[in-house]
Formats: C-alpha cells, sequence, structure tokens
C-alpha cells in the first residue's frame, strides 16, 4: 500500500524496547514522529539515532513522541543502543520497534512489499529504502512523510521546524513560508477570508498581492 498525507496512519501493534504498544493507544491526544532507518550498528544510523535522543527534549515540549523502526529486534535495538549512547553522547530513551517481519515496515510502505527473509541475513543494501519520517497529528492523520536514501543522513533539526509549521497551522490557519524559523512571520492560509481573518489578525496584516497575506507569527 502507498500513504498519502491527509490519511490515517496505520495503526499496529509491535514489540518495542519499551515493551509491547498498540500504536494509535500509544500516540494518545498528542503528535507523533515514525521514523525508520535501513539496518542497525550501520554508521549513518548510528549518528541519526544519537542526534534524536539529545533532541528528544525539543519534541517532548511540543507533546510529540518520537518512536524509532527496523527491522531489527528489540534485542539488538537494546545491544546497539550501547553503542549509540559511547560514540554520540545520548543514550535512546525513546521506544524502537522490532520488526523482524517486516510488517509495519511494508505497513507504511518503507520497504519493496516483496521484501523478504530473516532480519539478520538481510544487509543495509537490501533495506535501501526504509529511511523515512512520518510526521502523525492528534487525529492520528499523517501531516508530512520524508524519505531519504540509505546514504543521507537526515536533518532532524528540520524535522523539528516541520513539527513546528504544522503544529502552528493547526491551531492558528497560518502557512510557512520558504526558509521559515520560530519567530518569523507567517502566512494566512487561503482558505480564511478577509473576514475571518479580520477577526484572527485584528492588527491587520501586509498584503503584496491579494493572495500574500502576511503576519507575525501568532504566540
Amino acid at each position: 500500500m502507498s500513504l498519502h498525507i491527509g490519511e490515517e496512519a496505520p495503526d499496529f501493534t509491535a514489540e518495542t524496547t519499551a515493551g509491547t504498544i498498540r500504536f494509535h493507544e500509544w500516540i494518545g491526544d498528542g503528535w507523533a514522529i515514525l521514523f525508520s532507518h535501513p539496518k542497525d550498528f550501520t554508521p549513518v544510523c548510528t549518528t541519526e539515532l544519537g542526534y534524536m535522543a539529545g533532541l528528544k527534549p525539543e519534541f517532548d515540549k511540543r507533546n510529540c513522541k518520537i518512536i524509532g523502526l527496523s527491522i531489527d529486534s528489540v534485542s539488538d535495538h537494546q545491544a546497539w543502543s550501547k553503542d549509540i549512547a559511547e560514540t554520540q553522547g545520548h543514550t535512546p530513551t525513546y521506544p524502537m520497534i522490532g520488526d523482524t517481519d517486516m510488517k509495519v515496515a511494508k505497513l507504511y510502505d518503507m520497504i519493496h512489499p516483496n521484501a523478504s527473509g530473516a532480519a539478520k541475513e538481510r544487509t543495509a543494501a537490501d533495506n535501501a529504502t526504509v529511511r523515512s519520517v512520518f510526521l502523525i497529528g492528534p487525529d492520528k492523520k499523517v501531516k508530512a512523510m520524508l524519505t531519504y536514501p540509505m546514504s543521507t543522513g537526515r536533518n532532524f533539526d528540520e524535522v523539528l521546524r516541520l513539527l513546528d509549521s504544522v503544529q502552528l497551522t493547526a491551531k492558528h490557519k497560518v502557512a510557512t513560508p520558504v526558509n521559515w524559523k520560530q519567530g518569523e512571520d507567517v502566512i494566512i492560509v487561503p482558505a480564511v477570508s478577509n473576514e475571518e481573518a479580520k477577526q484572527k489578525f485584528p492588527e491587520g496584516w501586509k498584503a503584496p498581492k491579494p493572495y500574500l497575506r502576511i503576519v507575525p507569527q501568532p504566540k
């Protein structure tokens, strides 16, 4: 199957380093980041999971949970966490899904649907498509998706920026322009009429074009 932004994120039950979870129940009434990686004990993934561990407090502030996944076992995840802590300076405290049967990877279209074989027999090259990020909202809908090649480490600061943008849209009906950063001006979404905009933004806005209505970032 293939997923699209705006669709419900598939629910599943899985074993993780924090015990058995049911995904939608685990998300609760907040936000979630599900991110996958090709293989445990590989170099790029080691840097990614370590950096994400260090960034976790920022996601916590935004009521967003983090959960990792690869098609390796939970016991491998636990052993690998020691290497991550030693080399990256941060221990992953977020759950990591053991997806040895590739059920979740296939459910989220992270790996070829015909992929097979035991996790320990597969190499990172076999799993090249499994480096994805899914941002999921409190309504359990997919809000954003990112997919990177195996050789490129992801920019998780950008994932945090993406979360900030999506949360602003959900709360204030504004969009964020190119290269937007926290505190910078935002754009009133086209679905908001001028009449509604006057109520939401009584101090007015700049409009170099009628469809481009710029306001300070709402608090």
